[in-house]
């Protein structure tokens, strides 16, 4: 036997280079997922039924800048994504679906962002720490190209859309925050083992 690393019997091809995402992602989100949802996943046994599907917060973000928007504010009027994005950066938002709540992360131009396969798992710095996210490719989907950060799947513990909508955004919020005596820079680079920064966040999320 090879004393070398064993590879995977198989693995994705990198897919094309993602397309810059010139306007807020989030309609293009919903449309999809809902799409999803009612093609596939609304008979699945383990859907909470009192949620429905949602993309909200959505901002642009470059590492090493202070959040542009409050994730709130993308509630603007009842519009979920509303609020003006900065003029550089990746998205950053949070999608609500029957089967699962995430934080995502699109192609907007900045650094955070990079292509890979699908599964692929890669850690990210945010001010909070490292998170991990899983890249996903679909080139027949509205959204061809994303990168995700599972939060609740499935989300059977939300008795409705308003608790899921605050679960959501406390996430968002809680990836910008420090934890306490760590650097305000998120272009610095982090000591901080990738594990605890996750434990930090849930917790951040569960007090907020």
């Amino acid at each position: 036997m090879s004393s070398g690393f064993r590879q995977p019997a198989f693995r994705d091809e990198l897919p094309p280079a993602a397309d810059i995402i010139g306007e807020n992602p989030a309609p293009r989100l919903t449309t999809m997922y809902r799409r999803i949802w009612f093609e596939t996943m609304h008979e699945m046994p383990f859907v909470n039924t009192a949620l429905s599907v949602e993309a909200l917060g959505f901002q642009r973000w470059q590492p090493g800048n202070p959040a542009t928007t409050d994730p709130a504010a993308a509630l603007l009027d009842g519009h979920p994504g509303a609020a003006a994005p900065a003029p550089a950066g990746d998205w950053i938002g949070a999608v609500i679906t029957p089967w699962f709540i995430n934080v995502f992360l699109l192609p907007g131009g900045g650094s955070l962002w990079s292509d890979r396969r699908r599964g692929e798992r890669c850690w990210l710095e945010f001010p909070i720490g490292p998170l991990e996210f899983i890249a996903d490719h679909d080139p027949t989907a509205e959204v061809a190209t994303f990168q995700y950060c599972p939060l609740f799947a499935p989300p059977s513990e939300f008795s409705s859309q308003t608790a899921a909508r605050a679960a959501a955004l406390a996430a968002l919020a809680a990836m910008f925050e420090p934890l306490p005596g760590a650097p305000r820079s998120a272009a610095a680079p982090s000591t901080r083992k990738p594990g605890s920064s996750r434990r930090a966040f849930f917790r951040r999320i569960s007090q907020g």
